[in-house]
């Protein structure tokens, strides 16, 4: 039987790159939140935070930031959330966009990184 990406993810990589945190702290952050950069990458940063910086330059999803990443989006929320907290990024959920805006259904975006993470 085939294993998915994320089955073959080292466990001690993830508990290095979140520092060994389990959850984004304050943070509210679902699947479809915006993420936007509003600074460039520090110096020293981690490579995960500089890949959600330079994806971020336009408003992308927190589940989408998982899928480029190759990350659990339990990990990218707690990457996030540092960059949040440090001011490099601002998130707002999806109905701040506008008014009469279409959301797709939280189904459909958890399909879709299902098929995603099976390319």
């Amino acid at each position: 039987m085939s294993r998915g990406p994320l089955e073959d993810e080292d466990p001690d990589r993830l508990y290095t790159v979140t520092g060994g945190r389990t959850g984004p702290g304050q943070a509210e952050l679902d699947l479809v939140t915006l993420i936007v950069t509003e600074a460039g990458p520090a110096p020293g940063m981690q490579s995960e935070h500089v890949r959600i910086l330079r994806l971020g330059r336009h408003p992308t999803s927190v589940v989408e930031l998982a899928s480029e990443l190759g990350l659990p989006v339990s990990v990218t929320r707690i990457l996030v959330a540092d960059l949040l907290d440090t001011g490099h990024v601002s998130a707002r959920h999806p109905t701040a966009i506008g008014p009469g805006t279409e959301l797709p259904e939280l189904e459909f975006l958890k399909k879709v990184l299902v098929g995603l993470r099976n390319l």
